[in-house]
Parts: C-alpha cells; sequence; structure tokens
C-alpha cells in the first residue's frame, strides 16, 4: 500500500489546488476531486458543508485512501477472475434487478412530477397571504474575544481603546486569535451572522444596541468576559417576491404532487389484483 501512504502524505498540497481534476491515478484509472466530494457528500447525507473545518480535510484524506483501496482491490478482482465466478454473477442478477425496479420507480415519479405545474398567479396569491413566512429577524456580524477573568477584558480593551475603522478590526482579529479562549479564536472571533435571541441574554443584549466598527466595555456572561466588536448590522426586512419565488414553486409543486399521487395510487389499486 505503498502508492496510498504516497497519495496520502501529498494530499494536503494536491488539494490546496482549486482548480485541479485528477488528484491520482491507480493502474491509469484516475481519482478526480469531483469523486472524492461526491463520495463525501453521499457519506455526510449532502451535509458535508457542515462538517467543522478541522475534520473536513480529515475527511478527505480518509475518502481518498478508501478509493484508491477500492480501484486496487477491484483490479485484482478482475485479474483473478471473479467476474467469472457463480457467487459474482448470482449476485450482479439479484443487484440488476433490485436496482432496475428502484430506478424504475425515480424515473416514473420524477416523470409525474414534472407534470404538475404552478401558475405564476398561485405563487403570487401565496406570497402575498404568507409574507411573515418571508420575514427575516435583524441580524448582526459580530466578533468576540472571550476570556475567563474581568481584569484581563479590561486589559485587553485597553489596547483597542485608541483605535477605529480598520485599525481596529484588524487589531481585535489579531488579539482574539492570541487570547480569545473561544472556539472562534483561530478565526478572529468571527462568529458570523446571527439573528436575536440566538446568543445568550447577556451577549445578545449589549451586541444589538451596538453601532457597527464599534467594541463593547467587558460583557459576563456564564462563559466568562466577552469584548464584542460589530462589523455590520442588518435591519429587519421582507424578502422580495423574486427571492422567493422558486422556493414557493417547489413548496406548491410538492404540495400539489403529494395530491396528485394520492389519487394516482388510489386508481393503481382498484385497477390491481391485491390478495391477501
Amino acid at each position: 500500500m505503498k502508492l496510498v501512504t504516497k497519495v496520502i502524505s501529498s494530499l494536503v498540497i494536491i488539494t490546496t489546488l482549486v482548480s485541479a481534476n485528477t488528484l491520482v491515478t491507480v493502474n491509469g484509472k484516475a481519482i478526480t476531486q469531483q469523486d472524492v466530494e461526491a463520495e463525501l457528500m453521499q457519506a455526510t447525507q449532502g451535509r458535508f458543508n457542515q462538517v467543522p473545518q478541522e475534520k473536513q480535510q480529515q475527511l478527505r484524506l480518509q475518502v481518498l485512501e478508501q478509493l484508491v483501496a477500492k480501484e486496487l482491490i477491484y483490479g485484482d478482482a478482475v485479474k483473478t477472475g471473479v467476474m467469472d465466478s457463480k457467487d459474482f454473477k448470482s449476485e450482479y442478477e439479484k443487484v440488476k434487478k433490485r436496482i432496475k425496479k428502484e430506478l424504475a420507480i425515480q424515473v416514473w415519479q420524477k416523470q409525474q412530477l414534472d407534470k404538475v405545474k404552478v401558475s405564476s398567479k398561485e405563487l403570487k396569491k401565496y406570497y402575498d397571504e404568507n409574507k411573515a413566512e418571508f420575514k427575516e429577524k435583524e441580524s448582526v456580524h459580530a466578533r468576540h474575544i472571550l476570556v475567563k477573568e474581568e481584569k484581563e477584558a479590561k486589559k485587553l480593551l485597553s489596547k483597542l481603546k485608541s483605535l477605529k475603522d480598520d485599525a481596529l478590526k484588524s487589531k481585535f482579529i489579531e488579539l482574539a486569535k492570541a487570547h480569545s479562549t473561544g472556539p472562534s479564536g483561530v478565526e478572529g472571533g468571527d462568529l458570523g451572522y446571527f439573528a436575536q435571541g440566538q446568543m445568550v441574554p447577556e451577549f445578545d443584549k449589549e451586541v444589538f444596541s451596538m453601532r457597527e466598527g464599534t467594541v463593547s466595555s467587558p460583557v459576563k456572561t456564564q462563559f466568562g468576559y466577552h469584548i464584542i466588536y460589530l462589523e455590520e448590522k442588518k435591519a429587519s426586512k421582507t424578502r422580495s417576491f423574486t427571492e422567493v419565488k422558486s422556493f414557493i414553486e417547489q413548496r406548491l409543486q410538492m404540495e400539489k404532487f403529494k395530491s396528485v399521487m394520492q389519487k394516482k395510487m388510489l386508481a393503481l389499486k382498484d385497477k390491481a389484483t391485491i390478495k391477501q
């Protein structure tokens, strides 16, 4: 398995090249970045992007190793005549029958779904009657430095008092990386965007009362003392019809589809011979 070891040790370099397609070849068979990504999405049920950043690289390494191993085993299986064995042929026929039925069902359902249409009038009517559903709460983009003692928080705050604008933000990020005990410290204390009510009450109350580009006094919570930097504030708003049109269309289409399928299944049952 020397090839696998070599691949794994060099993957860190390879995956930084976003434009790269083929990561490695095994006996002439290419394993691409797309192959790895497809396996990752399947393994995480489409939620790979929600996996913590520090674990994503580890998973990529594992998946690539598995794909290389599969190619090596498959190659040996072909060479040793596995494809001609009774066991293989028997299992292959079973798999073909199962896949044939499942695939036919999937294609049939897609064809039925494609027949379901939603008019522009229906889309607009739903939007007008359900605007509250598309209202976004006020949100903020903030950073914080979390420390255990108030004394330490005040000491760090003193290093920020005389600064403003880009200089303030830059220094805040520097201090967060060096001193914050929170998991966001490595990202310069970045908490991303969040709406009211998502943070603990003391933090929430302070951050939503701040002005953009300012820092707070130390805020005490159950986690310790926070110094907050507010990057941006987004006012509450209702998303426009254009923004949510495709979402509404999918929802209404699925609702109609369920109704169509119920009628379709009743009709199919009436025509079928079902015995118990």
